[in-house]
């Protein structure tokens, strides 16, 4: 039975880099059965945050919880991501790349051709990754993050690069993944993307969380392009 604690908390979790700027305060709450999608515009903080989160930054300020408990590298075993875009070996296979990291989880070939089935690539599965298409190349990395089904799926800018049909096919698997009783969480600047997929957000704007709750106390009028312009072209607030 899954926990109904949240997967992730991040309380005023801050990064800043030598030239001052960077992540500033940042605070979020994902819970299990959830998309929660974290919007802003491009430079906003989105693939710093998520950067953090999965340990590839360290923090300067603030706290982070994973499944109830302080951060820790362990808690990450549960979780899968794909970061700043995919990242993979072109000379090698789409099977050999998942391969390779389903190696470095313990986990056998009937994994590796789930995920590739589950994100729509199997079919190319054989051809090196290397020639194929920027959609193509983002469903490459959305399978190697499903590797162990994580209990905490994130997934930065996962639309960027997909065609009309490839982006109803990841907000699908999205909110599947999250109906299953895992966490997904997905960075965006797709507002109507994330209308369709979200049920909660976080707007970061200028390193700084604006609002971070269910998308329906967001844009209650449902028109959520409006709420998020209002909500980014009005003044910071310290905290």
């Amino acid at each position: 039975m899954r926990s109904s604690a949240p997967s992730l908390i991040l309380d005023s979790v801050s990064k800043t880099f030598g030239h001052g700027t960077g992540v500033l305060d940042v605070s979020m709450v994902v819970r299990p059965g959830h998309v929660y999608g974290l919007l802003g515009p491009n430079g906003a903080g989105k693939s710093t945050t998520l950067s953090m989160i999965t340990g590839l930054l360290t923090p300067t300020a603030g706290t982070m919880t994973l499944f109830g408990e302080a951060w820790t590298r362990t808690a990450l075993r549960r979780v899968g991501a794909s970061i700043n875009g995919p990242a993979f070996y072109p000379h090698l296979s789409g099977r050999q790349n998942v391969r390779v990291h389903a190696d470095l989880l313990g986990l056998g070939s009937p994994h590796v051709d789930d995920v590739l089935h589950r994100v729509g690539i199997a079919d190319a599965a054989d051809r090196r990754a290397g020639g194929y298409s920027t959609g193509m190349k983002s469903r490459l990395a959305t399978a190697i993050a499903l590797l162990g089904d994580p209990d905490l799926l994130i997934l930065d800018e996962p639309q960027n690069g997909l065609d009309p049909a490839g982006i109803r096919f990841m907000r699908e698997l999205m909110r599947s993944y999250a109906a299953s009783g895992r966490a997904v969480l997905f960075s965006s600047h797709l507002l109507g993307e994330v209308a369709e997929t979200a049920d909660d957000i976080g707007c970061i704007v200028s390193g700084r969380t604006r609002f971070e709750g269910r998308l329906a106390d967001f844009a209650p009028d449902g028109d959520i392009e409006r709420a998020y312009f209002a909500m980014s072209s009005a003044p910071a607030v310290e905290r």
